[in-house]
């Protein structure tokens, strides 16, 4: 029998174990929580952080889920164990539903989910709706074209506040990367693959005007290609229409390539239309679709 329990918070011991079981699962299953799951989990969690935890007779972790804060309300996700020796379907679904019962009842929830047709009927299940479809982008590096901008790499404890001012006016409306603060983003300063040298900004006029963030993803299997991710890439909106979103992008790659990346990778919303059309144009095409299931908020406040 498996007992769902709820923690917000995570002792030492709960800690060591859903990141063991996370890296047991991602080896096994290739399953990963997002990028804003795991920096809540591993610096340590904001505010409206929960935790469910599945375990069996034996008190074996086999599978976990989590809810953090995001731009517009909370994103959750829940990976089980595929070793484990029992219902995978039903643990999900009671992680799931033990998560949401305790969430705010009026919040606005977000769960990826990677565009398979189990996952689309759990999420109606949960009374859920497809929202939003992310494309993975790929195209091999180098690429043929120069940046033809100046670009510096950040500085840690001084750049800060003008990325925030760039990151939010750029994103105000997304749910993930849209309404970031400086703890948020020292989290990510925290994270391992962090580098500062790889976080290019770019100056105009006396202020800060355009960034491109990247990340390598070192190989999981030798003889592997080296992935090199633009992060996040984008540019306050004053400086909109000035070209500055695809130099911007074809510096990220150009450093990417010059640190041993062979293939780029990059994720992009599938109605920003723009944005796709710009990165076909740079070499990229599409490798995966993860979509976007929302609960919607019914009013009221926390």
């Amino acid at each position: 029998m498996v007992r769902v329990r709820v923690r917000r918070d995570l002792s030492d011991d709960d800690r060591t174990a859903v990141l063991g079981f996370l890296d047991a699962a991602h080896a096994l299953d290739c399953a990963q929580l997002d990028d804003h799951l795991q920096s809540d989990l591993h610096q340590g969690p904001r505010a409206g952080f929960v935790a469910a935890l599945a375990t069996d007779d034996d008190g074996q972790l086999v599978g976990y889920a989590q809810a953090s804060t995001g731009n517009d309300g909370f994103v959750i996700d829940s990976i089980v164990w595929s070793a484990f020796d029992g219902d995978v379907d039903a643990v999900r679904v009671s992680l799931l539903r033990t998560l949401l019962a305790e969430l705010p009842a009026h919040a606005t929830v977000t769960w990826w989910t990677h565009d398979e047709p189990s996952e689309a009927v759990l999420a109606a299940s949960l009374g859920m709706q497809p929202h939003r479809r992310l494309l993975q982008m790929r195209r091999p590096l180098p690429i043929d074209e120069h940046a033809g901008v100046e670009v510096r790499g950040f500085r840690v404890g001084v750049d800060e506040t003008a990325w925030l001012e760039v990151n939010n006016a750029a994103f105000s409306w997304h749910g993930e990367q849209g309404g970031w603060d400086l703890k948020v983003l020292q989290q990510r300063e925290r994270e391992p693959w962090f580098s500062a040298d790889g976080f290019l900004l770019h100056e105009r006029d006396g202020r800060l005007a355009a960034f491109c963030w990247t990340k390598l993803h070192r190989p999981e299997v030798p003889g592997d290609p080296l992935v090199g991710e633009i992060y996040v890439v984008a540019v306050h909106p004053d400086f909109h229409g000035t070209g500055l979103g695809r130099a911007l992008t074809v510096a990220g790659l150009e450093h990417l390539h010059s640190v041993g990346a062979t293939e780029g990778m990059l994720y992009v919303d599938g109605d920003n239309e723009s944005a796709v059309h710009l990165y076909r144009k740079l070499g990229f095409s599409v490798a995966h679709i993860d979509v976007a299931h929302r609960l919607p908020s019914t009013g009221g406040s926390s």
